[in-house]
């Protein structure tokens, strides 16, 4: 006797992204790999706070930490979030083009948010913090750095996305790895608002 698999039934409000059984996988396992994210990045913020008083005789950071451009950086990258979800809610509604448009501004503001950080790295080396000035400023570039080297991925992520989206069309493949960029732009988002409050914020007041 032979059985035939159950079909899944999809209903019409489902979001694209769900509507393939890979897709619910995909997310699912991104889903999993975001616990070992947040493992690595919670080991680099203990890391940084058991270090936070090692300065040695290197310059203080309360010397340095510009606020103003920090607060530039955190408010182009709290816009980009957002253009990211307006291309998930775009890509939901099958608007192709304006997918693609929301997700070239996320890439070009990433960028943007990017080329602070790097302008922001350059003029703390100058002045003499470097990442063997001391422990502390070992902690500070490693978990910086390590949070920028993710943008980067998320930026080439999206670039990657976007042409196979061109040459593929949107279809629930394309759809789940929009989303699955967008997790993983949100979860980059969340870092970002722990390091503005952890490491500069609190900074500044001790």
């Amino acid at each position: 006797m032979k059985f035939e698999p159950e079909e899944v039934k999809i209903s019409e409000n489902t979001p694209l992204e769900y509507q393939s059984q890979s897709g619910r996988f995909n997310i699912l396992g991104f889903w999993i790999f975001l616990g070992a994210e947040v493992a690595l990045f919670s080991t680099l913020f203990g890391t940084y706070f058991v270090l936070i008083n090692r300065t040695a005789s290197a310059v203080q950071p309360q010397e340095l930490i510009d606020l103003g451009l920090v607060l530039m950086m955190t408010l182009v990258l709290l816009t980009c979030s957002f253009t990211c979800g307006l291309a998930v809610h775009e890509m939901r509604l099958n608007q192709k083009k304006r997918m693609i448009g929301w997700l070239a501004v996320t890439i070009t503001l990433g960028a943007v948010f990017l080329g602070l950080e790097i302008y922001e790295f350059v003029h703390y080396v100058s002045e003499g913090a470097t990442l063997s000035a001391s422990a502390y400023w070992s902690s500070f570039f490693l978990l910086l750095g390590t949070h920028g080297l993710h943008v980067a991925i998320g930026i080439i992520w999206f670039i990657f996305i976007i042409i196979q989206v061109v040459m593929r069309d949107l279809n629930t493949i394309s759809a789940s790895k929009v989303f699955i960029g967008s997790l993983y732009w949100h979860f980059l988002d969340v870092v970002w608002i722990f390091i503005f409050t952890g490491v500069y914020l609190l900074r500044l007041v001790i």
